[in-house]
């Protein structure tokens, strides 16, 4: 099955339990896997027969602004508005990652990661 992947998008947003989260906001980073069945664009070369990657960017960035205190929250919210806008996605794994956690020690950032058939 031909996948969609978009990887690292970088979005600053406002996300978490703690106040200082929802002010400060830091960075965070999505991962983005779509299976869908796009063949057709490999001979029609038309953006209708596959999935517009520039607007499931738009989807991401549009449910990053909302804050939330969950990133699980996050995830399900653009999960949701992914598969409503193009439904011809048969699954769909995402990872979402705080880069900057308010906890103790070094870290490159905490993530949740959801997989969802369709």
């Amino acid at each position: 099955m031909p996948k969609i992947i978009i990887e690292d998008l970088k979005i600053y947003a406002y996300h978490g339990v703690l106040p200082e989260e929802t002010k400060t906001g830091t960075y965070y980073l999505i991962n983005l896997e779509m299976n869908a069945d796009i063949w057709n664009a490999t001979e029609s070369d038309d953006l209708n027969d596959t999935v517009n990657y520039a607007e499931i960017n738009e989807i991401i960035h549009t449910e990053m602004k909302i804050p939330s205190k969950l990133l699980e929250k996050v995830c399900g919210r653009i999960i949701h508005k992914i598969h409503e806008k193009f439904p011809q996605i048969e699954s769909l794994k995402i990872k979402l990652t705080k880069t900057s956690p308010p906890m103790m020690g070094e870290m490159k950032g905490v993530s949740v990661e959801f997989e969802k058939k369709f």
